[in-house]
C-alpha cells in the first residue's frame, strides 16, 4: 500500500508539471502565433516614444535687417542614471571632455540612480557633443536645442537684452517681447534603439511654430559709432559711467542707445549687476542747464518776451534767503539769446519769476517731463517733475535751469525733439516704423525756430561750442550738475550733459550725451559731453547721407570764438 501511495505521489506531480508545460507552450504559441499583437504593443511601448520637437525663437534685428539676437542649434548631453554604473571607468574621460567635475559626476550618478534623466552640460557645440558620444558610454544621451546669440555683443546688450538658458527672456526687448519672440514647441513619436538614439521619426503629433521676428529702430551702423566715442569718453576722463540717446526728430524712432558700463551678453560669467541697467531710460537726474532752452520756449510762448527782450542779470547772481544762485560772472544787461549762450542761470530764473512756476512745468509736461516714454521696455523710471501747491520763489528759479526736478536721458531727447521737428511731439519708438506716425502739437513753430537759433548760437559762440559736427551746423546745451549722494549734492562730482540737434537749419537727430563722474579734472558739459555730441553727430549725419552744409575752415573759424564753460 505504501508503495502504491508512492506511485499516486509522483503521478500527480509528474501530471501538474505536464500540465504547467502543457500552459506555457500553449501561451508561447497564443503569443508568437495566434494573438502576437501583444508582443508588438509591448515593444513598441519600450521602444516608441513621444518627443518634444523645439520651436525657434524669433530673430531680433535692427532697422536694416542685421542680426542682433539669434537662436543657433547645439547640444545638450544627458543621462539616464538607471543605466550607468557610477564606477564606470569611462567617466573619467567623460567628465574631461565635457570639463566638468568627475568626482561631482559619479557623486550625481548615485544620488540621482533612481530617475532615468538628469543633465550632464546643456548647450554645447556640437563638436563637443559628438566628442563625449564617441566614448560610447551606455546610458548617455545627447538631444538638439537652441542657444541664443548676440552679434553685437556689448554694443546692443542694454537695448536687445538676454534670455536664460531655457530661452526666456530675462532683459530689454527680449524680455519685453519674449511671448511674440517665442515659439510653440511641438511634439513626434520616435522609434529609439536600446540605447535611447531616435532611429526613425514615426508620427507628426503638432508641429512646432517658430517665434516672430523683431525689427528694431535701432541703426547698428549709428549704435556701434556711439558705442565707440561713449566709451571712449568714459575712459578717457575715468568717469563712472555714460549714457547717449539718439531719436530720429521726425517719427520719434530710437537710431541709437548706449551705455557705459555694459556687458557680453554672449558671456556672463564675469557680469556685474550694476551694468545690467538701461540706464538711458532706467536712471534718472536733475538735467541741469539743459532745461534753460525749454524755459525760455515757454516765456517766447507767453507772449511777455520776444527775442528782442533783454534781461538785466546785475550783479550775476540772486539771493533767495539762504540760497544764493549765480552766474559764471556779471553779465549785465544781456538778451534771452545770450542768456542760452552763456547759460545765465541769474537771466533765466528772473524771466521764471515774472513767468509763475505752474507755467514752465505746464510746458515741461507737455514735453514728455515727469511722464512715462511710452516705449514699453522693462524698467522704466519716470521722473520727478514737482507741482507744489504754492511755488516759493526759489523753486521756481531751480526749476527754471533744471535743478528740483529729475528726468531720464530718453525724456531729455523727446524734449530736445520737440525743439528740433518745429513743436510735435511724437510717441517715441524702439521698434521700426514703416509709417510716419502721428504726432501731438505742443509749441507753435514760431517759438520752436526761435529757440534753434538760441541753440544755435550757444554751439557757434556759447558754452556748447565744442560741440560743433564738423561740416554741419548744429544747435544745443550744455549742462553740468551735482551728482546726489547719500548726504545730499557732493561738492566734487558732477555729470556733464549735451543735449542737442544737427543740422540746426533742418533737424534730423537729436542727441543727448550724459557722463557720470568725471574725474581726469574737466567736468564741464562743454569740456566732456560736447566734444562726444561732435564726434558722433558728425559721423552719423555722413552715413544718413545728409548733405554738409558749412565750407571747410568754417569749424576752424568757429572753434577760435570764446564763450563760456556750461
Amino acid at each position: 500500500m505504501a508503495a502504491g501511495l508512492k506511485a499516486w505521489r509522483f503521478g500527480s506531480v509528474l501530471g501538474v508539471f505536464l500540465l504547467v508545460v502543457l500552459a506555457l507552450g500553449w501561451r508561447l504559441v497564443d503569443l508568437q502565433v495566434v494573438d502576437n499583437d501583444f508582443l508588438r504593443k509591448q515593444g513598441d511601448v519600450r521602444t516608441i516614444r513621444v518627443e518634444a520637437i523645439d520651436a525657434h525663437r524669433g530673430v531680433v534685428t535692427d532697422r536694416y535687417g542685421e542680426p542682433l539676437a539669434v537662436s543657433a542649434p547645439v547640444q545638450t548631453l544627458w543621462a539616464n542614471p538607471s543605466e550607468i554604473d557610477p564606477a564606470e571607468p569611462r567617466l573619467a574621460n567623460l567628465a574631461r571632455v565635457l570639463e566638468i567635475s568627475e568626482a561631482r559626476l559619479r557623486e550625481r550618478l548615485e544620488t540621482y540612480a533612481g530617475r532615468e534623466f538628469i543633465y550632464l552640460r546643456r548647450k554645447v557645440q556640437p563638436g563637443l557633443a559628438a566628442k563625449a558620444m564617441e566614448l560610447d558610454i551606455p546610458g548617455v544621451y545627447t538631444r538638439q536645442e537652441y542657444r541664443r546669440y548676440y552679434p553685437a555683443g556689448e554694443v546692443t546688450a542694454h537695448v536687445v537684452g538676454f534670455t536664460n538658458i531655457d530661452e526666456r527672456g530675462q532683459e530689454g526687448m527680449e524680455l519685453a517681447y519674449n511671448d511674440w519672440l517665442s515659439g510653440e514647441s511641438g511634439r513626434k513619436r520616435v522609434l529609439k534603439d536600446n540605447r535611447g538614439r531616435i532611429i526613425k521619426d514615426l508620427t507628426l503629433i503638432r508641429d512646432a511654430s517658430p517665434g516672430h521676428n523683431l525689427e528694431l529702430s535701432i541703426d547698428l551702423r549709428l549704435q556701434y559709432l556711439a558705442y565707440r566715442e561713449l566709451k571712449a569718453v568714459v575712459t578717457a576722463h575715468d568717469a563712472h559711467g555714460g549714457t547717449l540717446v539718439m531719436l530720429d526728430v521726425e517719427t520719434g524712432e530710437v537710431l541709437a542707445m548706449v551705455n557705459q558700463g555694459s556687458y557680453n551678453p554672449n558671456d556672463r560669467s564675469q557680469l556685474a549687476p550694476e551694468n545690467l541697467r538701461n540706464k538711458a531710460i532706467t536712471d534718472l537726474f536733475e538735467p541741469g542747464s539743459t532745461m534753460k532752452p525749454i524755459a525760455m520756449a515757454a516765456a517766447l510762448e507767453s507772449g511777455q518776451y520776444s527775442t528782442n527782450t533783454s534781461i538785466d542779470t546785475s550783479p550775476g547772481y540772486r539771493r533767495f534767503g539762504r540760497f544764493t544762485i549765480r552766474d559764471h560772472r556779471n553779465y549785465g544787461v544781456i538778451s534771452l539769446t545770450d542768456i542760452i549762450v552763456k547759460s545765465s542761470n541769474v537771466g533765466i530764473s528772473k524771466i521764471a519769476t515774472e513767468l509763475g512756476g505752474d507755467t514752465i512745468r505746464n510746458l515741461y509736461a507737455r514735453l514728455g517731463i515727469g511722464q512715462p516714454t511710452g516705449i514699453g521696455f522693462p524698467g522704466e523710471a519716470v521722473g520727478v517733475l514737482p507741482a507744489p501747491p504754492k511755488w516759493r520763489p526759489v523753486e521756481e528759479a531751480t526749476l527754471s535751469y533744471g535743478y528740483g526736478m529729475s528726468v531720464n536721458a530718453l525724456q531729455l531727447a523727446q524734449a530736445y525733439m520737440v525743439i528740433a521737428n518745429g513743436g510735435i511731439r511724437y510717441p517715441l519708438s524702439l521698434m521700426k516704423l514703416n509709417e510716419k506716425p502721428v504726432g501731438r502739437r505742443v509749441l507753435s513753430e514760431q517759438v520752436t525756430s526761435d529757440v534753434r537759433v538760441m541753440l544755435g548760437e550757444a554751439v557757434s559762440r556759447g558754452t556748447g561750442k565744442r560741440a560743433q559736427p564738423g561740416l554741419y551746423s548744429a544747435g544745443g546745451k550744455t549742462g553740468t550738475v551735482h551728482l546726489v549722494g547719500a548726504q545730499g549734492y557732493e561738492d566734487s562730482q558732477y555729470k556733464a550733459i549735451f543735449a542737442g540737434m544737427a543740422p540746426i537749419d533742418n533737424p534730423r537727430i537729436v542727441t543727448v550725451v550724459a557722463v557720470d563722474a568725471p574725474q581726469s579734472g574737466e567736468y564741464y558739459g562743454g569740456e566732456v559731453a560736447a566734444p562726444v555730441f561732435s564726434r558722433v553727430m558728425s559721423n552719423a549725419l555722413r552715413l544718413l547721407n545728409v548733405r554738409p552744409e558749412l565750407e571747410v575752415g568754417t569749424t576752424g573759424q568757429q572753434a577760435e570764438k570764446t564763450g563760456e564753460r556750461g
